[in-house]
């Protein structure tokens, strides 16, 4: 492997001017520069990514604790972050919560340890001490898809009550009136903000959400699963079981056919946060869409605006409906979606 001192060598330069190169430092002519970086394409020179943060303070390492590895959502989330942290020259180390507020504690600490150059964070809940100090030493930070109401950082996240307005209004109108949820944590800010965007939009169509109708879940398929059960023992089951995340959704659709049940004959079912399989499940599942590619280059970008000492803005982008076919829907070829 080639070191710097060949790159000097091979560009007939000192091992301080290919230093100055490599660290885009001003004071190089014009023709060192194009050597040494001639030099570091022939021998295919990469520089010591831990030395070189020693002398600058910068690992160009950004730490992404997302709330749920599992869930579809979190990963398309991921990937997205990866891309645009690629393409602006950082590296990202994730660390998965697994809803967990101790383990994500648990990854904010080593990677803060590791002295990467920024966090981006879910929260698994609004009460970690942890992020409010970070963020008050300077880190910096941007909370992504959730965030802890009272610590000043920059939100990236989809505005999904238009989206819940129009699913309720698009369940009113195919006749349903015994509509139920699968809430998710209520420490969450998405846990909280679903349910209540839900029950003002039943009322503004006359209804009511009993409190037999709203089942406590945790953004995973378990409590969609235990949650759904429950409905399915009242006196009077719910027509529709709206689940505030995939997995819970998923969870909905085990419990409805262990009992020999169909999806929409029997029960309704629709869900937010649309995956990809959902448009292969039978029925395929009506859902509200985030814009998850957006959301995680959107919060790359804000958060590498702070790392380089420009202000990062907060980011609100619409989710929309998907109409399909699980809620008693005219089967059509072509899926519709509102906006």
């Amino acid at each position: 492997m080639a070191s710097i001192k060949d790159v000097a060598a091979e560009a007939g330069v000192s091992v301080a001017t290919v230093s100055r190169v490599l660290n885009d430092h001003p004071s190089v002519s014009a023709d060192a520069r194009t050597r040494v970086q001639a030099a570091v394409e022939s021998l295919g020179y990469r520089p010591n990514a831990v030395a070189r943060s020693l002398r600058t303070d910068q690992t160009h390492t950004l730490g992404l604790v997302i709330s749920d590895v599992l869930n579809p959502y979190f990963t398309e989330l991921a990937r997205s972050v990866e891309e645009e942290a690629r393409a602006l020259g950082y590296s990202v180390i994730i660390g998965n919560a697994d809803e967990r507020p101790d383990l994500q504690d648990h990854h904010v600490r080593n990677l803060l340890d590791r002295r990467i150059d920024g966090l981006l964070v879910s929260p698994t809940d609004g009460g970690s001490p942890l992020m409010l100090d970070a963020a008050r030493a300077g880190t910096p930070m941007v909370f992504v898809d959730r965030w802890i109401p009272g610590v000043d950082v920059p939100v990236v996240r989809a505005d999904g009550r238009a989206a819940v307005r129009d699913l309720v209004a698009h369940l009113y109108a195919l006749g349903h009136r015994r509509v139920a949820i699968i809430a998710g944590p209520a420490a969450t800010t998405t846990g909280r903000e679903r349910v209540e965007v839900f029950r003002e939009a039943l009322q503004e169509h006359g209804l009511d959400l009993p409190e037999a109708y709203t089942g406590q879940g945790d953004f995973q398929v378990e409590s969609g699963r235990r949650v759904t059960e429950g409905f399915l023992d009242l006196a009077e089951p719910p027509e529709v079981v709206f689940a505030a995340d995939n997995l819970m959704a998923l969870g909905a659709l085990d419990a409805v056919r262990a009992r020999g049940l169909r999806v929409p004959d029997d029960i309704a079912l629709a869900a937010f946060d649309d995956i990809r399989w959902f448009v292969h499940t039978d029925p395929p599942v009506t859902a509200i869409a985030q814009p998850t590619g957006e959301l995680g280059r959107a919060a790359v970008r804000a958060l590498v605006d702070r790392i380089e000492g420009r202000p990062g803005e907060s980011v609100t982008l619409p989710a929309r409906l998907v109409v399909r076919r699980s809620c008693g829907e005219s089967p059509s070829p072509v899926q519709r979606s509102t906006t």
